[in-house]
């Protein structure tokens, strides 16, 4: 690594006659009279409750009210299915805790590539960066953005379909939204989405309350065999804690944002546990609820669950449901926009993408060029890719990398046994994940290697690019010369100098 720091130091442009530039390029920060002695940096604005909110608004997205059926699908009965909404949820937590051990020990942002960059160094922490950046994130958040787009707009539409061309261009709005809002104000950001996590919480808690009363009343037909010998499949039991894991990602994301956690050693893991407490028992009661009002068959041939289930309890009431479907697809949005562009402004700061990204604007105090790195790989996808498909090459990438960051907790036990930890995890908790982790990259590869193996050759591009790109930086005069002129132009039309430190 040659340009950047490793420690954590901020890298820029400075503009010194050494690099090219001249003392009259720097930009100058204004004073900020809520900043502490006017420094331009990252402020530390997220708190316990702040945390929640971004881990639950960030895992509970569209699927328990679309398609919670991947798990009742493969495991074959109610009980197993409920069985594996509960084991998931465990195996989730596991893996949040070693990640609450990471996040106090390495107080550093960036989640999966700081962790993989301590405990394996630059080369593997870059690959994995490298593959975020071109395909997993942009293809991840175009997903999200097009469940959003559909369901905004399928009240106004019902009972038709709404038009193709319609549903991208309120993505395209929802997109430009969130981006908008991250750009602006860390606080704004936050708050929303605070008000966003309550509004899914609330429509979950709607699901549910009818549907404990009912099987209090003694609606239980749905229940009876629940465990029926004959219809559990032992070979889709492996597909079905696939299904559940999907559903609980997103535990990771307060580490993204470590550095701006208020009193990062006790509000981590107590931000991460209460959510996986909250997230675990949302999922399973919502799912009980399901089962009370509707049979196995029933929710296997629903196109949307939490619709079915509103028609049949409330009548009239269901229109609402997507307008709530809406809203928690615009949070996952917005939570993991903010967890992505710290992640991006790390990369930064170490040397691995381009110094303006590292950069703070001088007013607002967002990581403003790290957040727009993503907008026009997102619109590009959402109107030119087959999304879907790149998310199927991708989706084992993420276990991965996840296993290998978990691994790095255990080896950094050995290798660094005096590194501070005032959170620590029995050895057994990170064991189990890393390996649950292998094992469902090891089922991707199984059920799908043609997928999987394209996902294995676009991420292996970034070991060519870590060679071009870093290693080899003895770049010709004139593309450097154009390089930092371009990094100036995107400096002074951004508005952002480097953060202090």
């Amino acid at each position: 690594m040659t340009r950047g720091s490793v420690n954590g130091e901020g890298t820029g442009v400075n503009n010194t006659p050494q690099n090219g530039g001249h003392p009259g390029d720097t930009l100058v920060p204004k004073e900020d009279p809520d900043a502490p002695n006017g420094k331009v940096e990252l402020r530390k604005k997220v708190t316990l409750l702040r945390g929640i909110s971004i881990i639950i608004g960030t895992i509970i997205g569209a699927g328990i009210f679309i398609s919670p059926k991947g798990i009742l699908k493969n495991s074959g009965s109610v009980g197993m299915s409920l069985v594996v909404w509960i084991a998931c949820g465990v195996l989730s937590l596991f893996g949040a805790l070693s990640y609450a051990e990471l996040g106090t020990s390495i107080q550093k942002s960036g989640g999966h590539y700081t962790y993989i960059l301590e405990a394996f160094g630059p080369q593997m922490a870059f690959i994995r960066l490298w593959a975020d950046l071109i395909a997993i994130r942009p293809a991840g958040l175009a997903v999200i953005s097009l469940a959003f787009g559909q369901y905004i707009l399928e009240p106004i539409f019902m009972p038709c379909g709404v038009p193709e061309i319609a549903i991208k261009l309120a993505t395209s709005i929802g997109i430009t939204s969130v981006m908008y809002l991250n750009s602006m104000s860390t606080s704004w950001t936050n708050r929303i989405q605070i008000f966003l996590t309550f509004s899914k919480l609330l429509a979950i808690v709607i699901i549910i309350v009818p549907g404990l009363y009912m099987l209090f009343k003694g609606e239980t037909k749905n229940f009876e065999n629940a465990f029926e010998v004959s219809n559990i499949k032992l070979t889709g039991l492996p597909l079905a804690f696939y299904s559940g894991m999907y559903a609980y990602a997103g535990w990771f994301y307060l580490n993204f944002v470590t550095e701006e956690v208020e009193n990062p050693e006790k509000t981590v893991p107590l931000a991460i546990s209460i959510s996986m407490a909250i997230v675990t028992s949302c999922y399973v009661l919502t799912n009980v609820a399901y089962y009370t009002v509707m049979s196995a068959e029933e929710l296997l041939a629903s196109q949307a669950v939490a619709v079915t289930f509103a028609e049949k309890m409330m009548g009239n009431f269901s229109v609402a449901v997507p307008v709530f479907v809406a809203l928690s697809c615009f949070g996952s949005m917005n939570g993991c926009l903010f967890a992505f562009s710290r992640m991006f402004y790390v990369a930064s700061r170490e040397g691995h993408l381009p110094e303006v990204l590292s950069m703070i604007h001088v007013r607002r105090h967002t990581p403003l060029a790290a957040v727009l790195v993503l907008y026009p790989m997102t619109v590009f996808q959402l109107f030119v890719g087959d999304i879907y498909s790149l998310l199927n090459f991708m989706s084992f990438l993420r276990w991965l990398f996840i296993g290998v960051a978990v691994l790095g907790l255990i080896y950094m036990r050995y290798t660094r046994p005096d590194m501070p930890r005032p959170f620590k995890v029995p050895l057994f908790i990170p064991a189990i994940f890393s390996f649950t982790c292998f094992f469902m990259v090891f089922l991707s590869l199984y059920s799908d290697p043609v997928n999987t193996g394209i996902g294995l050759a676009i991420s292996l591009t970034g070991i060519p690019a870590y060679y071009i790109f870093i290693v080899f930086d003895r770049r010709p005069k004139w593309l450097q010369n154009g390089l930092d002129s371009f990094n100036r132009s995107v400096q002074i039309i951004l508005e952002v100098i480097p953060a202090e430190h």
